[in-house]
């Protein structure tokens, strides 16, 4: 069963079990996008004693995602404007996190290492960074193939970034999932 959300076609259930999202996690969905497409039911899993920071550079998407959570009483969704590129600009905690989440943010970017670094800075030791992106192959939809980032450069970065390649997988028709883990 797949979701449409922003601009993705990707099974949100997938990406929670994938990345093994549980009870009084703090998660980040870092470019979470118009819909918090992944917020809302990441809020839900983590539960009242859990954490889920929705990070965006566009200060509207936060004010709508900010209105969503006090309608329906999202009371553990709290929103971070930041940029990504700029490391220790995000005001969470270095070390913080659990999880954290960069669904179809990274090729937006010619800087994702640095926000690659952002990400870690956030992670426990031991905390799961997911790195869902376009596959390189064309689509009705979606950037351009040159924008599209190619999961090779990211595995091969991510021992220098003091990371580990946990899983590989199909995160939908159109997209590759990463999960690693922070060493």
């Amino acid at each position: 069963m797949y979701y449409s959300g922003g601009n993705a076609l990707i099974n949100t259930n997938l990406i929670i079990a994938k990345i093994k999202i549980g009870e009084r996690m703090k998660v980040a969905d870092l470019g979470c996008g118009a819909s918090g497409h992944f917020v809302f039911p990441i809020s839900k899993v983590v539960g009242k004693r859990g954490k889920v920071y929705a990070v965006d550079i566009l200060k509207t998407i936060l004010e709508n995602i900010n209105r969503r959570a006090k309608q329906e009483n999202f009371d553990n969704i709290e929103t971070v404007w930041t940029d990504l590129e700029v490391f220790g600009a995000t005001k969470i905690e270095s070390g913080s996190l659990d999880v954290a989440l960069l669904i179809n943010t990274l090729y937006l970017s010619h800087k994702k290492a640095e926000m690659l670094r952002e990400a870690i800075r956030m992670l426990k030791k031991d905390g799961k960074l997911l790195v869902v992106e376009w596959d390189r192959t064309s689509s009705p939809f979606g950037p351009p193939l040159d924008d599209r980032v190619q999961p090779e450069s990211i595995k091969m970065a991510a021992p220098k970034l003091g990371l580990k390649l946990e899983d590989e997988f199909e995160a939908g028709q159109y997209h590759y999932g990463l999960v690693f883990t922070k060493l």
